[in-house]
């Protein structure tokens, strides 16, 4: 499909060509696999799987779940596939479900990438803390919150510059960003394989179980951990590979986005699937001392210090934190483009700030609006939090969390709907045929237990229904529903009271005027007015 076609079958959905289609089908790949990017989440939320099953429940875990996620992608593939937009999922929901499931599905979405930008832009910068803390003595004495939280505002104002620069050369980061991770991954791998004098056996990384969470007295055996601690762990694998929906948001920067798209979304889940569970193995048959990786809250760094000399380790951190940074940049990227199109369509307030490209045809606002968002979602970070003993980032998985459930929850929406819709869907080129009627309800399935395991206490001492739980218990607390259920308390409220009256979904951008773009018509509607559109032709 050429540039001509793809602006047709953009027409054909309503929207003139505003974005640069500029990006190549590989590097629509790129951006997806970027943002799952190995080398943040299976660093970062490692503590996740260790403290809620330990070895074996990350080692078997991460497979199983990575195949139930690719499932969710090959279904999300079909739909960019037939409709290409920068909208993708709030779009495909407002066409398959109507206004009010676009609306929804928009906000859910759009909340889910914010967190999801917060969380790698922190996980980034307290990976580079740790880094330097490996490679210089002088770097710091101990842990600071407050200088973690200073890096991160450094990552979040580096990336929102690359991304505000152009779109051009965000396409050429994330390509060189797909081979980083690869090279990357493998380097690791090797370090791991080669320089630890001793490795764990196969059996203590397949069989080995742990429960670090205080629940069940921190027992591994029965009904309870299988059902209530290790399932906490899947996080995981649901965090990492999350964010591929960054496909369908560039669709409109894409050649051939019908087909590229498709491929971009279920490829990036499947080399990111088989990448990740090796790279686990490889910290898994790493560590030296289980009960010291335990004491140190389950941080993959405490492999690293046990398993292999500092500047080793700080060589392992350099590459996980730069492509953390890499994730970044992509994260932002997806969400301004998420922004953008919902904006478009008037559905953000100040939506005609957030909707407006400047002349290299970048949402430059829109990118500011999501760091300042991305600080305020993560400023609960500041606050200490100790189980155990050891020191252990309630705040950041609580983001993590509730990137999960806004994006995931989105997803499933739209899979539903798909799903309902049966043969009265009209597919794209990339189609699943037949197969959509048992893998949809796999993936709506997968999704509705993992969102609601992401709004579970991590520990016991987060827990209400725990002997002790009292106010200082707060820090403690999973913050995950408050902001998901306000959220959604929020948008209720909102549309009954307003977004219903005005809010038409989609809007229509193909019969706007040369040179008028979607903000200013937005802006002329604000002040009462409306751009006047050519009139058809009429027959003499």
């Amino acid at each position: 499909m050429n540039t001509d076609e793809d602006e047709r079958r953009l027409a054909e959905l309503g929207y003139k060509q505003e974005l640069d289609r500029s990006w190549s089908g590989f590097s629509n790949f790129a951006i997806s696999f970027s943002i799952i990017s190995i080398l943040a989440g299976c660093f970062t939320t490692f503590g996740v799987g260790w403290n809620n099953g330990g070895p074996a429940g990350i080692a078997w875990g991460w497979p199983i779940i990575a195949g139930l996620i690719l499932i969710i992608g090959l279904c999300m593939s079909e739909l960019v596939s037939a409709f290409p937009t920068s909208g993708g999922i709030y779009w495909w929901a407002s066409k398959l479900g109507g206004v009010k499931a676009g609306y929804y599905t928009g906000w859910l979405n759009l909340i889910g990438l914010l967190a999801i930008d917060a969380s790698v832009a922190y996980g980034c910068a307290t990976f580079f803390d740790a880094m330097m803390g490996t490679f210089s003595t002088s770097w710091a004495s101990g842990y600071s919150l407050t200088r973690v939280f200073v890096i991160f505002l450094v990552v979040l104002a580096l990336a929102a510059a690359v991304n505000i620069f152009s779109s051009h050369l965000l396409a050429i980061l994330n390509n060189i960003s797909v081979w980083w991770h690869v090279a990357g991954a493998a380097a690791v791998i090797l370090i791991l394989f080669i320089v630890p004098n001793h490795h764990a056996s196969v059996s203590a990384v397949f069989t080995h179980t742990i429960n670090n969470t205080g629940f069940f007295g921190g027992h591994t055996g029965g009904a309870a951990f299988l059902f209530g601690v290790i399932p906490l762990g899947f996080i995981l694998t649901q965090y990492t590979i999350t964010g591929y929906d960054a496909s369908a948001h560039l669709s409109e920067e894409t050649h051939s986005a019908a087909d590229s798209a498709a491929k971009g979304i279920w490829r990036s889940i499947f080399y990111s699937g088989i990448g990740g569970w090796v790279l686990l193995l490889a910290f898994l048959f790493a560590v030296q001392d289980e009960a010291g990786v335990t004491k140190g809250g389950g941080a993959v760094g405490v492999i690293f210090g046990q398993a292999l000399s500092a500047n080793w380790a700080g060589f392992i951190l350099l590459i996980s934190t730069a492509g953390q940074f890499f994730c970044t940049v992509a994260c932002m990227t997806s969400t301004t483009r998420m922004l953008f199109a919902f904006s478009r369509d008037g559905a953000v307030p100040g939506a005609k700030h957030w909707s407006s490209l400047n002349h290299n045809k970048v949402p430059v606002k829109g990118t500011i609006a999501a760091a300042v968002v991305a600080v305020v979602l993560t400023l609960p970070a500041l606050v200490k939090v100790d189980i155990g003993g050891a020191p252990v980032p309630v705040a950041f998985f609580a983001v993590v969390s509730i990137g999960v459930v806004g994006l995931y929850v989105a997803f499933a929406i739209t899979i539903f709907l798909r799903w309902r819709a049966g043969d009265a869907f009209t597919p794209g080129g990339w189609t699943l045929g037949n197969k959509y009627k048992w893998m949809a309800p796999i993936a709506v399935l997968e999704i509705a237990i993992t969102s609601i395991i992401a709004l579970l206490p991590t520990s016991s001492l987060g827990a209400p229904w725990y002997k002790g739980f009292g106010w200082s218990s707060l820090k403690y607390v999973n913050y995950t529903p408050i902001v998901v259920i306000g959220a959604l308390f929020i948008l209720w409220v909102g549309w009954h009271l307003s977004a219903k009256k005005w809010f038409t979904g989609p809007k229509m951008t193909i019969d706007l005027p040369a040179g008028i773009s979607s903000a200013e018509e937005i802006n002329l509607e604000h002040h009462g007015k409306t751009a006047h559109h050519p009139q058809e032709p009429t027959a003499t």
